[in-house]
């Protein structure tokens, strides 16, 4: 599979709800969470998981340049940390030449970095190792570093880092920070905040003119849980912005925290993904447990990581994101707006929720069932009478055609092909015939 991002400045659309090029082609922001990509790997290893990434159909690498691991303290593969004297106002040119390096790779394969300065425990140690180095006034001054350094890379900016702003003073780095990059980069590259987990960027900043999109994190506590409904809240705040869910369960993270309670699976990314887009998000982000932290035998497992992130790149639901990706870019996803009034019957509890969205011109439909449960569809909402049936196979992108159907029965039932059961999950499109 290509590569699916074409270069050149993103912005967002006029109608604020997906991100687009400078020419206005739809940009889908299929991301993965790679957060010690810069601290950990070396650059023949940064090349493989790039080279990796790309092939499998991802757009966004999500990458932090003050990682969580000891980011500060700790130093590169080749010796080198990012600051001197912990401070933010005196980077270390070698360790950001390596930096180069990865984001020029990046920029090779067709890739965006979704480029967080830091992580959260740097202005905010309401957990983790820090330290907090950053103050109002240095977090411009490393802003603008970062953003005149970076303003002709493919870049999105990432503030935040697993935590969310407390204090005032958090506001003002975070604000002091997002004007620097701005400076620095002269308004090139689109802006975003990631927050900890059960919160999204819109409780803390939705009137900021700097935020571009909005982004959550719905985190890794439980099975099942219903990100739409953030995606829904962020959807409809007016004015419009993108959003997207930014770190949702991880695959192979052992769920809430606790192996005795299972590992969340490729059907629970899978879930994640569909659930949020079609309650209209511009894209959606991956992450693996093991890849993120880029663990391998010998290092310490956080979280009770098991697989060696070599290993890791070719689990399940890395894959799946591609087939997502693929058969989205097929259609016009960005015409796709929420469609729930098309469930007629189906069920919407147990993790089995069917979710629905509707093309603006009402001449197609994407349906989920997460579990392969029957449902009907409400066929007086779609225009034109004839349709196409297609069930779409989201763990192994393939399509099953089926008998065409006629918008003048008012409610049509649909049965997923096999039986009901966790993880048999299938999108039906439907496509109006012209």
């Amino acid at each position: 599979m290509l590569p699916l991002a074409v270069f050149g400045q993103l912005e967002v659309s006029t109608n604020g709800r997906y991100l687009q090029q400078s020419d206005g082609e739809p940009f889908l922001y299929i991301g993965d969470t790679s957060w010690e990509l810069f601290h950990r790997l070396v650059r023949e290893e940064a090349t493989l998981y790039l080279e990796d990434r790309a092939a499998k159909g991802f757009t966004v690498i999500q990458a932090v340049v003050l990682a969580e691991l000891e980011g500060i303290r700790s130093p590169n593969p080749y010796g080198d940390l990012p600051l001197q004297e912990e401070d933010p106002g005196k980077p270390t040119e070698a360790y950001f030449e390596h930096v180069d390096y990865v984001v020029a790779e990046a920029e090779r394969l067709g890739l965006y970095i979704g480029m967080l300065p830091t992580w959260g425990d740097k202005f905010n140690l309401e957990w983790g190792v820090g330290p907090e180095i950053f103050t109002p006034e240095n977090a411009r001054i490393y802003g603008e570093f970062l953003g005149a350094r970076y303003k002709n890379s493919p870049i999105i900016w990432i503030l935040g880092g697993d935590r969310s702003p407390e204090e005032p003073e958090d506001f003002e780095i975070i604000r002091s920070m997002a004007a620097g990059l701005e400076e620095g980069d002269e308004g090139r590259n689109l802006m975003t905040y990631h927050p900890q987990g059960g919160q999204q960027s819109f409780d803390f900043f939705a009137e900021d003119d700097w935020i571009d999109f909005h982004m959550y994190q719905s985190g890794h506590g439980g099975t099942g849980g219903k990100n739409y409904q953030v995606t829904t809240e962020g959807y409809q705040l007016d004015p419009p912005k993108p959003v997207l869910d930014g770190e949702p369960n991880y695959e192979d993270h052992p769920i809430n925290w606790r192996p005795e309670n299972g590992w969340f699976t490729s059907f629970d990314t899978r879930r994640a993904a569909w659930w949020s887009f079609l309650a209209g998000a511009c894209g959606h982000t991956y992450g693996n447990h093991n890849i993120w932290q880029m663990w391998q035998p010998g290092r310490e497992p956080i979280s009770r990581a098991r697989t060696p992130w070599r290993q890791a790149l070719n689990q399940e639901g890395a894959f799946q994101m591609g087939y997502m990706a693929q058969f989205l870019q097929s259609l016009s996803w960005q015409d796709l707006e929420p469609g729930q009034k098309l469930i007629a019957l189906g069920p919407n509890t147990e993790g089995k929720d069917i979710r629905a969205a509707i093309g603006k011109d009402r001449g197609m439909a994407l349906i989920y069932s997460p579990w392969g449960s029957s449902f009907g569809v409400n066929m007086s909402l779609l225009e034109g009478r004839l349709y196409k049936a297609i069930w779409w196979n989201p763990r192994i992108g393939e399509s099953i055609l089926t008998d065409a159907v006629d918008t003048e029965e008012e409610v049509v039932l649909f049965d997923p092909p096999s039986d009901e059961r966790e993880g048999n999950d299938w999108i039906l499109y439907l496509e109006r015939f012209e």
